[in-house]
């Protein structure tokens, strides 16, 4: 008794706490104890719910760290946190009162050297490679002699001037400038941005649609160049439907837009000199060539002129070629002159000897002997018509008398009454081969049911066939592995052979004793 009071009172010394007093001093005390840090670590579980915050956790081989980052500062981080890459973070270690647990607030996030960015370089590389972005048939070729050059780039440097001093000694053109940040958190959807935004102009509208486009930015460390592997500005290279060089760093240097550009200049200045030929070796060029042309065609000229000069040389004269058909032109002529005369002669006593047969004597004789014909002719017609009259006349009578009503009606009355007698027939007729029919039919399914194998399947028979339904009729046409059907009387299963005539059988199990039914009713193996 005297111990329990002794507890009892020490117990009544000790400050109480209600659980938000407690949870909140423990918050205090952390925050004032640790303030800002910096926490080396691998990330692991990353979480961005639709709030736009990012939990996370950060991780070693002893021990875990939860970390929150705000919205505002996410927006704004230089590289996204991604699981597995080492970073260091850098925020203030508060509690969660909520949930009982520690948590570190991360105001900054970078990676833990070059070997991380690395790491994730080459992750994002081999990701964005096994979608196709690199591919070279997605590769488009550059126009020869573009109009119009986009340039995606800091408005304000050294790159911009160069390219525009470069396009303008060798073929000065129009260019338009879309202005990004190349460097930061924002360069990488800025570039990106750019890239789109050339692509969505319209050919006609008031901002010229470029047929080129380049995306330039000097040198610079990899942090200084990580906005160009951002995966956004990879897609948007590799969507573009303007071709697109990519002209990132100096020559050494390499991201990933110069995998999913068309073409990688090694400079900006390189850039400018593959977009654009130079103007003046142009213009020799077409000089060159228009008087290689002239003189080619010169040559051609005078060389089909000789030809033309040789081969008249070999011709015969012209008044030789027309020698013999002017000689034969004047012997048809003089024979023409004579055959006129002959063909005039000869026709002229035709033309005599009828006009002899044509006296008005003998014309006015044969056209009254046509007259007369014509009058007989005339007569024996009017006799034949008045006769065909007559007799078609006598017909219609005789045909008016057999059709009285009467008569029709009698006829009507016989024709039924046999049209009846023939109904009665046929049904007599049908009835009767109906019959024989069905009588057949019986018979012959009788014979069908005696012959079918059905009625040997309802005995306890099976048909066995190959997977193709042809039956199986040797234990040699079937190997190990092969599917079977086998068919009993009240339907089909499937089989499997576990293995042919030629392996070894398995072991068979013992047989119960077969009562006097089983003997009497037993059936043997198929195989």
């Amino acid at each position: 008794m005297e111990r329990e009071s002794i507890v009892s009172e020490q117990s009544s010394n000790v400050a109480e706490f209600s659980v938000s007093e407690i949870s909140f001093s423990i918050k205090r005390t952390m925050e004032d104890a640790f303030g800002y840090v910096r926490v080396r670590g691998e990330l692991g579980r990353i979480s961005r719910p639709g709030s736009g915050h990012i939990y996370l956790d950060l991780k070693d081989d002893r021990a875990v760290l939860s970390g929150v980052i705000w919205r505002g500062v996410a927006s704004k981080l230089k590289i996204q946190p991604e699981q597995g890459l080492e970073v260091i973070a850098t925020g203030k270690i508060t509690t969660f009162p909520g949930q009982s647990k520690y948590q570190m607030v991360i105001d900054a996030l970078e990676p833990a050297g070059a070997g991380a960015l690395m790491a994730l370089l080459e992750e994002r590389k081999k990701k964005l490679a096994a979608e196709g972005l690199f591919a070279e048939e997605r590769k488009k070729a550059l126009p020869p002699l573009p109009k119009v050059i986009g340039v995606v780039t800091s408005p304000t440097g050294a790159v911009i001037r160069d390219i525009l001093h470069r396009i303008s000694d060798r073929f000065p053109l129009h260019v338009v400038v879309w202005p990004v940040r190349v460097q930061g958190e924002t360069s990488g959807a800025e570039v990106a941005n750019g890239i789109r935004g050339f692509n969505a102009l319209q050919a006609d509208g008031p901002i010229p649609r470029p047929d080129l486009l380049i995306v330039a930015r000097g040198g610079g460390s990899i942090e200084d160049l990580w906005g160009f592997n951002e995966e956004a500005v990879v897609r948007a290279a590799a969507d573009s439907q303007i071709p697109l060089i990519s002209a990132v760093g100096h020559e050494t240097d390499w991201t990933l837009i110069d995998l999913a550009a068309d073409l990688r200049a090694p400079t900006p200045t390189g850039a400018a000199e593959i977009a654009v030929p130079v103007k003046a070796e142009l213009m020799a060029m077409v000089d060159d060539r228009a008087r290689r042309l002239n003189s080619g065609l010169i040559r051609f000229v005078t060389s089909r002129r000789t030809e033309l000069r040789a081969a008249s040389a070999a011709l015969p004269a012209p008044q030789d070629l027309l020698a013999l058909p002017r000689q034969k032109f004047d012997t048809l002529a003089n024979s023409l002159e004579r055959a006129l005369i002959v063909s005039t002669k000869s026709h002229r006593t035709h033309l005599e000897n009828l006009s002899g047969r044509l006296s008005p004597f003998l014309l006015s004789r044969q056209t009254s002997k046509a007259r007369q014909d014509l009058v007989q002719i005339s007569g024996r017609q009017q006799r034949a018509l008045q006769v065909a009259v007559s007799q078609k006349r006598q017909a219609y009578i005789s045909a008016s008398g057999r059709l009285s009503p009467a008569r029709l009606a009698q006829q009507i009355t016989l024709g039924k009454e046999r049209m009846d007698g023939f109904s009665e027939r046929l049904d007599r007729a049908y009835l009767a081969r109906v019959r024989e029919e069905k009588t057949r039919l019986d018979g012959l399914q009788k014979l069908l049911k005696s012959l079918s194998y059905k009625d040997v399947l309802a005995r306890g028979y099976a048909v066995v066939r190959d997977d193709s339904g042809q039956p199986v009729r040797s234990v040699t046409a079937v190997t190990q592995g092969d599917a079977l059907s086998i068919e009993l009387a009240d339907g089909a299963v499937d089989a499997l052979v576990m293995s042919d005539s030629g392996t070894s059988k398995p072991k068979a199990k013992a047989k119960k004793p077969a009562t006097a039914k089983s003997k009497a009713a037993g059936q043997g193996s198929l195989f």
